[in-house]
Parts: structure tokens; sequence; C-alpha cells
């Protein structure tokens, strides 16, 4: 496929897991990739893009703060001369439990990279975005529910679904989608401990056992949600957040005994 061809796409969070898969997918459709993450490992995606052929530049900065963003663009622009897709993918989990004693120092730097990072990258990628362009936030199962993550984590996923809703009414006029995924439990850098410690004890198959699927996903599976809604064939999909979760989010808090 070669639907992003000749578009530009800017990735934060493109060291590993999700934003690294979607980052590869963007490549092979034709896209030319802007990356972003705090870590050197985003300096690696870039370079397995260009050793297949394709274009990408790679910037290690905080994705969540003005000047960090702001360079990131500059640094799109400078290199490509446009930007036609953003995905806002940067995020943390803040720890794996629902504590409540959570010092609110904490709570606030998992606002700042999952909810305020996106706003950040939105806003200034806004004045370079054309009529066509495209917005992917990267949400969560624990955006939409209780009980699938951490609670400074849920809230920021939540604050992310609205502001895919509010920044999709607030572009009213301009031809410009906003649209989100919310994975599920998917196997990635973030969710390593989770998936670790059930294959240290024999447990793997346990995984992913409160959906429908009984599975964890992978995050080529979110890319290619991801890759859709950048592209022209998701060209009604507007102020949505696209559920990647095997059906988890889709069912009541218990498990039916159904038989089929």
């Amino acid at each position: 496929m070669s639907d992003l061809q000749g578009k530009t796409a800017i990735v934060t969070g493109a060291a590993g897991g999700i934003g690294r898969a979607t980052a590869l997918l963007m490549a092979r459709r034709g896209a030319s990739l802007m990356l972003a993450d705090i870590g050197a490992g985003v300096e690696e995606t870039a370079a397995q893009i260009r050793a297949k052929g394709g274009r990408a530049e790679a910037l290690v900065t905080d994705c969540a703060t003005d000047d960090g963003v702001r360079a990131l663009v500059d640094h799109a622009m400078k290199a490509f001369g446009r930007v036609d897709i953003l995905h806002a993918n940067a995020g943390i989990t803040g720890g794996l439990l629902p504590r409540l004693d959570t010092p609110s120092a904490d709570f606030m730097e998992v606002l700042r990279i999952n909810l305020l990072g996106p706003w950040i990258a939105i806003r200034e990628t806004l004045p370079h975005l054309q009529p066509g362009a495209a917005i992917i936030c990267t949400a969560s199962v624990a955006g939409l529910r209780a009980g699938a993550g951490p609670i400074p984590y849920s809230a920021s996923k939540a604050g992310v679904v609205n502001l895919v809703q509010t920044t999709a009414m607030a572009l009213t006029g301009r031809g410009i989608r906003v649209n989100g995924v919310a994975p599920g439990l998917i196997d990635t850098p973030m969710t390593a401990p989770l998936f670790d410690e059930a294959r240290a004890r024999g447990r793997e198959d346990r995984i992913g056992q409160l959906n429908p699927l009984r599975r964890g996903g992978r995050a080529e599976e979110v890319a290619e949600v991801v890759a859709f809604l950048a592209s022209d064939a998701a060209s009604y999909l507007n102020g949505q957040v696209l559920a990647v979760d095997g059906a988890l989010s889709a069912q009541l808090p218990f498990t039916p005994k159904w038989s089929l």
C-alpha cells in the first residue's frame, strides 16, 4: 500500500511500542517521518526506516514542553517542508497500581506528559496543517472505563478523549480531522512488567483473559488503526476515539458464561 505517499508525519513517543510500530508502518506506506522521544531509541526507529529506503528524521526531546515540540515541528518543516499527519503518542503510566496516595507531583507529571503533551503538539503543528491533514492522539481504554489502569493515567487518558472531541469541534470548517485510538492491554515497553511477570510465572495464557479475544494486543495492531485514521480512507471520521482492545471496553464488569 502507498496510501500515505508524499505525506509527512510527526510521531511522538517513537522510541518503541505503538509509536515505533506506527512509524515503521507509515514509512512502508510512503510517508516521510519526523520522530521524537525522550529516549535515544527514537534514533534507532529512524535508522530502521532509512535502512529500508524510507525517509526519517529523529529528535531526542521532551514532547511535553513548548520548546521541545517547537524544535520538533521546526525540524520537520526544515527537513520535509510540510506536515500532514500528527500522531501524538508519547505517554507514561506513572506506575501500574491504582494508588490513592499518589503524590501530587507524580500525578501532575502524568498529566503533563499524557495530556498537556498532545495539546502542545496539536497547538504547535496547527499553523502548518492544511485541509486534509489528520491528527491522531493515543488515549486508552483506561480513559473510557474505570478499572483498566492507575488513577492518574486513567484521568489523563480520559482527558485525551475529550481533547480529541473538543479539538475536532474547534477546527470546524478547517478540513482537519482529529481522532484517537484507545488501546487495551498491548505488549509494549510500557506494559512490559505485566507481560514479563505473567511469563515468568507461566501464566502468559492469562494475559487479556478479560476480553472476548482472550489475548493481549500487539503494537502493530494499533498501528494499523492509526495509519488508517491518518489516510484519506478515513476522510469522514472525525472527533472519534476507536477502541483497539479486543472488546474489553464493550462489556459489563463480569465475564458471562455463554456457550455457543
